[in-house]
């Protein structure tokens, strides 16, 4: 899917837990991972986990959703 900006928009508006809540639970051919729009979804996953306690925020955000 093309990135646009209110696509970006949402996506930087998510917490990461939000982000990969979504990432683990969509179906296959979700078009938010398809394209520019899954690229960028990716790239704010990496940014989000890279800042200081990132990865202690996604084991947190892993638990929660249990998977």
């Amino acid at each position: 899917m093309k990135l646009t900006e209110e696509n970006k928009e949402k996506i930087d508006s998510m917490s990461y837990e939000s982000l990969l809540s979504h990432w683990r639970s969509a179906p296959s051919g979700d078009r938010w991972f398809e394209g520019e729009t899954g690229e960028y979804w990716a790239k704010r996953m990496k940014e989000l986990r890279s800042l200081p306690g990132g990865d202690d925020k996604h084991v947190a955000a892993s638990k929660s959703i249990g998977w």
